[in-house]
């Protein structure tokens, strides 16, 4: 059984979509970063970064249990575990993590940076919000290019496009169109159709914070200075 700390973030969402495509049976254990669970001694035992999600394996290598952090690490551990979603041929492997890596580097980090000018900074920042909105347009165009020479982004459907695919969900708030990136889009409803991926976005669900508005409480946890508290 694998303890799943996690919410309902396209960081989260990567997960649950491996877990769901691989049917490995998972706990969900609920880390409401509003509230600062992220900050709990136990929480920090095994995400020492404050981030979800973390999972621990009970049966990791050597049947003992195993925890991780980082989305990535956690996607590729499960791919070797299951033998599924990342082949084992070097160049065809390397490929995936290519693109992997392109989702941990650049797509999340830029994107992330775009919903917080736009939805969350307290300052309305013109420079900003041009700035990371017009990342966003330039990642997708990336995105858009590689969808035009492949069905997916390492050729079959892998952890790379589980990473990705959560991050595009909120188009709208990067200040995108998906009409606008027809490959992409092509791309976007083939995932967004597998069933395995719509059961995915479902864990946690109900929990979710509708609308942009936080109280003092909740922008301390999610931006201010509980992030570099000392432990």
């Amino acid at each position: 059984m694998i303890d799943l700390y996690t919410w309902p973030t396209p960081n989260g969402h990567k997960v649950h979509i491996m877990l769901e495509e691989t049917g490995l049976p998972y706990n969900v254990i609920a880390i409401d970063i509003n509230n600062g669970d992220q900050f709990r001694p136990e929480f920090l035992n095994i995400s020492p970064n404050n981030k979800m999600p973390a999972m621990v394996d009970s049966d990791g290598p050597g049947g003992r249990p195993y925890g991780l952090f980082e989305s990535g690490a956690i996607l590729m551990y499960l791919a070797e575990k299951t033998g599924k979603f990342m082949p084992q041929e070097t160049r065809a492997r390397y490929l995936v993590m290519q693109w992997l890596m392109f989702q941990m580097g650049g797509l999340g980090p830029m994107l992330g940076q775009a919903h917080h000018f736009r939805q969350y900074a307290p300052e309305k920042i013109p420079y900003a919000i041009a700035r990371y909105t017009n990342e966003a347009g330039r990642l997708y165009n990336v995105l858009d290019r590689r969808l035009g020479e492949a069905e997916y982004l390492a050729g079959d459907y892998s952890i790379a496009d589980m990473a990705a695919f959560p991050w595009i969900r909120p188009y709208e708030r990067q200040g995108q169109k998906l009409e606008d990136f027809p490959n992409l889009k092509r791309w976007f409803d083939a995932i967004d159709a597998r069933p395995a991926v719509k059961r995915a976005l479902e864990v946690l669900q109900d929990r979710r914070r509708q609308g942009w508005d936080l109280d003092a409480k909740t922008r301390e946890n999610l931006f201010g200075a509980a992030q570099y508290r000392r432990r």
